[in-house]
């Protein structure tokens, strides 16, 4: 449950209005319906999206905040009479790569023997570009995906269900005011373009993703579903919430080179059918969503309104924080044992993934769930 200070955004419907979707503001236990509340700038709510408001820029984003935390007049709607949906259209969606335990971790699996880190890691955000079109709200059934994979010990390659299905918990940051193309976006202008965060599960199948990533990285091992949170927490409600990133090891080339604290603490707590398996810390990432708005815009590419820029998987120093099956089982080579005792080494059908993102404090900041179709026996 939301508190009355975070006030994220979502879009919903309710049972007597099913197909009227209408923007929303969430307030503990109920939503305040945006489309006849009495806030400022009442247009940008008249369209069952967040599309308008992400647009109108940051002074548009602070009045209309100021306004909630003052107190507003309109109705409510219990939140347990609606239903969620995607909150946003999503322009572009980018994963990075900026957590320097999990990059580690799986280095160390894909690439045994060898230096876990690729020469590039120190030096730059790295990131891959996945389908917009397959990012779904939280609650949506997850389907297993087919590909071609190369069973170990095996020379030719099969096309199949992946056998290796696994979540991934991160953070997301979406994008509000476009910029221009051919004009990069400093590190110092975060704030003018990013509205707000969400929570992310960028389901992975590790087979497919393990024979098809080299040359040019994830594609169909990544592209079949992301799941978002239904919430996009503003930017401003975690003011509180800064950290310094953790300072490299390596000089970085001066447009990554950052004057603020950037980092954010928070927490994110990962469930497997209703158990708690791993809470990864957010501030151990290396690399700050800055730094990967710059670095995605460095080359003049252009913002959108609605981009969703990941931060690939969270994880932690610790064995319990690492926010991935392939990490939590060592690549499948050891099972991980649930409180009701079953083992998972992979997910199976049936299983439900839940992430919550929470504030030093505690404060709930958003959580995406989503659960593995059932589908033809499929040994994994």
């Amino acid at each position: 449950m939301f508190d009355a200070e975070t006030l994220p955004y979502g879009v919903f419907t309710t049972l007597d209005r099913p197909g009227i979707r209408r923007v929303g503001v969430a307030v503990e236990n109920r939503i305040l319906d945006l489309s006849q509340a009495r806030v400022p700038h009442p247009a940008l709510f008249a369209y069952g999206t967040l599309d308008p408001f992400l647009v109108a820029g940051p002074e548009v984003w602070h009045t209309v905040r100021e306004a909630l935390l003052a107190g507003v007049g309109g109705p409510y709607v219990p939140m347990s009479e609606a239903t969620l949906h995607l909150p946003f259209t999503v322009a572009d969606y980018v994963d990075f790569y900026a957590s320097e335990h999990h990059a580690t971790n799986v280095g160390r699996i894909f690439r045994p023997g060898r230096h876990p880190l690729t020469p590039n890691w120190m030096h730059m955000p790295i990131a891959y570009h996945g389908r917009a079109g397959t990012v779904v709200a939280s609650g949506t059934e997850i389907h297993r995906p087919s590909g071609q994979f190369r069973p170990e010990g095996s020379v030719a390659p099969f096309f199949g269900p992946t056998r290796r299905l696994d979540f991934e918990a991160e953070l997301g940051f979406v994008v509000g005011t476009p910029s221009p193309m051919g004009v990069p976006v400093p590190v110092e202008d975060f704030a003018e373009h990013v509205f707000g965060i969400c929570v992310v599960n960028d389901w992975s199948a590790r087979d497919l993703q393990s024979w098809e990533y080299v040359p040019l990285g994830p594609f169909l091992g990544k592209s079949f579903a992301t799941s978002v949170s239904p919430w996009v927490v503003p930017l401003a409600a975690l003011d509180g919430f800064r950290v310094p990133a953790p300072s490299g090891r390596t000089p970085l080339l001066p447009y990554l080179r950052e004057r603020e604290d950037r980092g954010l603490d928070l927490t994110l707590e990962v469930r497997l059918n209703g158990e708690v398996v791993s809470r990864p810390p957010y501030a151990a990432m290396h690399w700050s969503p800055a730094q990967m708005l710059a670095h995605l815009t460095a080359n003049g590419a252009c913002l959108r309104p609605g981009d969703l820029l990941a931060s690939g998987t969270v994880s932690g120093p610790e064995p319990e924080q690492a926010g991935s099956l392939i990490e939590l089982t060592g690549g499948g080579e050891q099972g991980l044992v649930l409180p009701d005792g079953s083992v998972r080494t992979w997910l199976e059908d049936g299983d439900e993934v839940e992430v919550r993102a929470l504030g030093p404090d505690g404060r709930f900041l958003g959580a995406v769930r989503g659960r593995i179709a059932r589908s033809a026996a499929v040994t994994v």
